[in-house]
């Protein structure tokens, strides 16, 4: 983890393409072993959560090549690594488990980020014939200790197809239902870093099936 972190730290401050191809070794290297926790990981999220399957960590992986054609910063490369294990890889809009590496910004996450409408709306049908159900799982007193940080961009009204005036319409207005918690880099760099992100997780667990589960039950309906 400490090379990753010193590649990630040297990219921060050299992000051009000149010098990446020179330490391009370093990333092929970092790149590997974060792609080995990444199957780890993986293959240990199974012990708890068996819909997650055996991925390929690639698939897992996201890339480090920044796309800047609509953007104003053109900086070629992302200054992260980042897995995200689901069901059906990163790009399949089912909740899992995400873990980012940055230097001084690094977290775990979880949960649905920005999915797409018909996931959106699949998660916001089963709140709303299950509010308490949900809520006794977000309100848990683990899961706010160990998930305090709560990704969620709102809409300013109810969506649509459903009453503006219901008692708990707030809970319907996210955009994402993604949960997470900062890490510091004394936390990657400890030899626990593994059992820790696991305790995490076993926790957003049950928050996963919830949203996966209202995403099979009203996709199929």
């Amino acid at each position: 983890m400490k090379e990753i972190l010193d590649f990630l730290n040297d990219l921060e401050k050299n992000n051009n393409r000149e010098w990446f191809e020179q330490n391009r070794d370093r990333y092929e290297a970092t790149r590997n072993q974060f792609l080995v926790f990444t199957e780890l990981l993986n293959n240990e999220i199974r012990t708890f959560d068996p819909e997650v399957p055996i991925l390929a960590p690639k698939d897992c992986m996201f890339r480090i090549f920044r796309d800047v054609r609509f953007s104003n910063d053109k900086r070629p490369y992302k200054t992260n690594y980042g897995s995200f294990i689901a069901r059906g890889g990163r790009k399949s809009g089912y909740a899992g488990y995400y873990l980012h590496l940055q230097p001084g910004s690094s977290f775990l996450g979880g949960g649905v980020y920005m999915p797409p409408s018909d996931r959106l709306k699949a998660i916001r049908q089963e709140i709303y014939l299950d509010p308490k159900g949900f809520m006794e799982i977000k309100d848990d007193p683990e899961f706010q200790r160990y998930l305090p940080d709560e990704y969620d961009d709102k809409l300013k009204t109810a969506p649509r197809d459903f009453p503006k005036d219901w008692e708990y319409i707030h809970l319907l207005r996210n955009k994402s239902y993604a949960y997470g918690r900062n890490l510091s880099d004394e936390e990657i760099l400890s030899p626990s870093l593994m059992e820790n992100v696991l305790e995490t997780f076993k926790v957003l667990s049950r928050m996963n099936h919830f949203l996966n589960q209202a995403i099979d039950d009203h996709l199929k309906s």
